[in-house]
């Protein structure tokens, strides 16, 4: 049991890093530091969008609007750390 706890903990913390740099690359194409127009920037990008975008998705049917701002990345960060504490002090703890 503890090595699957180890194993979840460690997909959390790639989906952790995957929302950080698309949250990061989007202010960075927001603010045209970098544009899409360049390859290897759009295959990025699209990549991590359709990874994000259906959790994404989910949470903004939830939430209402806040003009400009959009909390779902914070959210879903909220709700990884939630699960790594959850799994950390059960399922490694326990046995």
């Amino acid at each position: 049991m503890h090595s699957l706890a180890t194993i979840l903990l460690m997909i959390l913390n790639l989906a952790w890093w995957i929302v950080i740099i698309q949250a990061v690359m989007s202010w960075l194409i927001n603010f045209d530091v970098i544009n899409l127009r360049q390859p290897l920037v759009y295959q990025i990008w699209s990549g991590l969008n359709r990874i994000t975008e259906p959790v994404y998705r989910r949470i903004r049917a939830v939430i209402p609007p806040m003009g400009g701002l959009d909390l779902s990345p914070v959210i879903v960060l909220i709700g990884i750390m939630a699960l790594q504490v959850i799994i950390a002090n059960n399922l490694l703890h326990a046995y």
